[in-house]
C-alpha cells in the first residue's frame, strides 16, 4: 500500500483520484465523486483497497463542504475547484465510510495491522460525525409522560377503537 500518512488523500489511489478530478471537466467531478461513494456504500462481500482509499477521499471533499466540515487541504488532493455538491452525498458519503471501516473492507484490515491504526481509525469517524452527528446520550428525561390508566381523566380499558384507548364506561 502506497500510504505516507493517515489523511484522506495521503496515498497513491487518492493522490490519483485527486488528479482525475483535476483532469475532468467541471461539469463531470460531481459524477465521479458520487461514482465513487456508490461503488464503495454498494453491497457487496468485500470492499477492495483501491475502491475503500477513493471513497475516504470522497468523503473528505464532501465533508470539506459541510457548514461543520473542514477544508480537505492536502497537496494531494484536486487543486481545481469541485462544484457544489448536493446534500443528498452526505448519506451516501456515511454509507461508504461505514463500508470502509467494516469487517469485509480490505482497507480496514490492512490499516488494523498497522501502528497508528487508531488514529487512522478516528480521522473516519471523524469524517463521519461530521455527515451524521451522534446523538448525545440523555441524562434524564426532558419531561414525564403520565400515559398509564387510571392516571388520565377517566380510567383505561384494554379496549382499543382505530389504535386510541378508550375511557371505561361507568355502569
Amino acid at each position: 500500500m502506497g500510504t505516507w500518512d493517515i489523511g484522506p488523500f495521503d496515498n497513491d489511489t487518492a493522490a490519483d483520484f485527486g488528479g482525475d478530478l483535476d483532469e475532468a471537466a467541471a461539469e463531470e467531478r460531481e459524477a465521479m465523486v458520487r461514482s465513487v461513494l456508490k461503488r464503495a456504500a454498494g453491497p457487496a462481500d468485500f470492499l477492495g483497497i483501491y475502491d475503500g482509499e477513493r471513497a475516504v477521499a470522497a468523503a473528505s471533499l464532501v465533508v470539506a463542504q459541510h457548514p461543520d466540515g473542514d477544508p480537505a487541504c492536502s497537496n494531494y488532493g484536486p487543486s481545481e475547484p469541485l462544484p457544489e455538491l448536493p446534500a443528498d452525498l452526505r448519506l451516501l458519503a456515511v454509507d461508504a465510510l461505514d463500508q470502509v471501516v467494516s469487517n469485509r473492507s480490505e482497507l480496514a484490515e490492512l490499516w488494523a495491522e498497522a501502528a497508528n491504526w487508531s488514529k487512522w481509525r478516528q480521522d473516519i469517524t471523524r469524517l463521519r460525525d461530521v455527515l451524521d452527528p451522534p446523538i448525545p446520550p440523555q441524562e434524564e428525561a426532558l419531561f414525564e409522560m403520565p400515559w398509564r390508566c387510571g392516571e388520565l381523566l377517566a380510567p383505561c380499558s384494554a379496549r382499543a377503537r382505530g389504535g386510541v384507548v378508550v375511557p371505561e364506561q361507568d355502569g
